[in-house]
């Protein structure tokens, strides 16, 4: 008897009911994100490599980045920002080791090259075949940095270039570009569940990304078994990482920012209800369109069950925003959209709660909080409740945290600062325990 009553309250904690349908919550597989704070147990992660190095003062515009970091000292804080998270339990998986081990496989090697050099578009200024053989005779793992390192002109011999493009070396150096916003891995995919929504990057600059992620889901060993997609980068609507925020198991919050659209927000929920799992609601908050307030994770993130930083910068007068609450139906294919015009009362709503506390960014202050929001101040990573790992310029915002009572890892940022994102961008969790 004992046994049957365990058996039947793991059943229940397992399942959740959803009128009247039965749904299993999976939390064994690969992938297992509930909740933007619970213990963080796998994340994956990319040291900045010599794309870095690539950036040159011609292209920093196109390439989103406002200056040159210095590689060494970028790659010791990434350093000292993963060593932060091992500390606590955290495996740190690197998406390019991931990415060499999906591609060891000689067929979806040869298939991926085909695909990067079509979005690349590296086709129309040289031969398909001669930047094929070229990485191809690279280590898998060399290749991999080439590949998001960049590969300019000069590297192939000038007997191979037989276009006027080729040869002009001067007026474009690459063949295909570096891709120095890696490190942000946090924007390309964004595990939802036990599912992912591999996205569809609104930059040229990044739009390469969400592939490496899309074969490295598709291909690696370790997800052998189908993972559910909840939205696929082929959409014609953009969606990123940085605007998606995991609240609990049945609120997502999404930010409709420069980076993400409507019918992208839209498209997903459709996705989500029509599969049936824990999430009941999507909370789509607008936010300013503007690079300083890049997605919502730059402005507003959640770093205990009843506490969130802000950049008070995104409300208006009286705390006015628009908010809207999105969830399933009566019709497939059809949801239910209600507005909302105050964030605090709209995440007691949502999120069950009887207090939420905003902590602003820089105390609130008009300077303070201006200038460590553009250094990230409220994009902070939570690895367990009531836990942040944050830059440590941000003193002011970082001695508002503990007075809330967060415990507040800091860690170095004069270089990685330089891309615009903070620990959380610089992050994609794959694993989380529940709350």
């Amino acid at each position: 008897m004992k046994t049957i009553i365990t058996l039947f309250y793991f059943y229940i904690e397992l399942t959740r009911t959803i009128e009247g349908g039965l749904l299993y919550l999976d939390r064994n597989g690969p992938l297992s994100i509930y909740s933007e704070i619970g213990n963080l147990e796998k994340v994956i992660v990319k040291r900045p490599g010599y794309e870095v190095e690539n950036l040159t003062p011609d292209t920093l515009k196109r390439l989103l980045f406002d200056d040159i970091p210095y590689l060494p000292a970028i790659q010791k804080e990434h350093d000292a920002f993963t060593d932060s998270m091992r500390k606590r339990g955290t495996e740190v998986l690197y998406l390019e080791q991931l990415l060499a081990e999906t591609l060891e496989n000689p067929a979806v090697r040869y298939k991926f090259l085909d695909q990067l050099i079509t979005e690349s578009k590296a086709d129309l200024c040289c031969s398909r075949q001669t930047l094929t053989e070229y990485l191809s005779s690279f280590p898998v793992s060399e290749m991999v940095d080439k590949v998001m390192g960049g590969v300019r002109k000069s590297e192939i011999s000038e007997e191979r270039k037989t276009n006027l493009y080729e040869l002009m070396e001067d007026h474009q150096p690459f063949y295909l570009d570096p891709m120095p916003n890696l490190y942000f891995t946090r924007d390309p995919a964004c595990v939802i569940g036990n599912g992912i929504s591999i996205n569809t990057m609104a930059e040229p600059a990044r739009k390469r990304e969400s592939m490496f992620m899309d074969y490295i889901i598709k291909h690696h060993p370790m997800f052998k078994e189908d993972v559910p997609s909840w939205f696929d980068r082929t959409s014609r609507f953009s969606l990123e990482g940085g605007d998606q925020l995991i609240l609990n198991e049945e609120t997502i919050a999404i930010g409709v920012s420069a980076r993400t659209t409507p019918q992208a927000i839209e498209e997903l929920a459709n996705n989500l209800f029509a599969s049936r799992p824990s999430f009941t609601r999507i909370v789509a908050i607008e936010i300013p369109k503007s690079r300083a307030f890049m997605h919502l994770d730059t402005v507003f993130t959640m770093v205990d069950k009843d506490q969130f930083t802000i950049h008070p910068a995104i409300q208006g007068p009286d705390g006015r925003m628009r908010i809207y609450i999105i969830e399933p139906g009566e019709e497939k294919g059809k949801v239910m959209i209600q507005e909302r015009h105050h964030l605090i009362d709209t995440l007691k709503e949502v999120l069950e709660l009887g207090e939420v506390n905003l902590i602003p960014c820089g105390g609130g202050d008009e300077i303070a909080s201006a200038r460590e929001q553009w250094n990230d101040g409220s994009n902070t990573l939570a690895i367990a409740p009531g836990v942040v790992v944050t830059y440590n310029r941000n003193y002011v915002s970082n001695r508002c945290l503990r007075e809330a009572g967060i415990e507040v890892i800091e860690v170095p940022s004069s270089e990685l600062s330089r891309g615009r994102g903070g620990p959380r961008c610089m992050s994609m969790p794959i694993r989380r325990s529940p709350v």
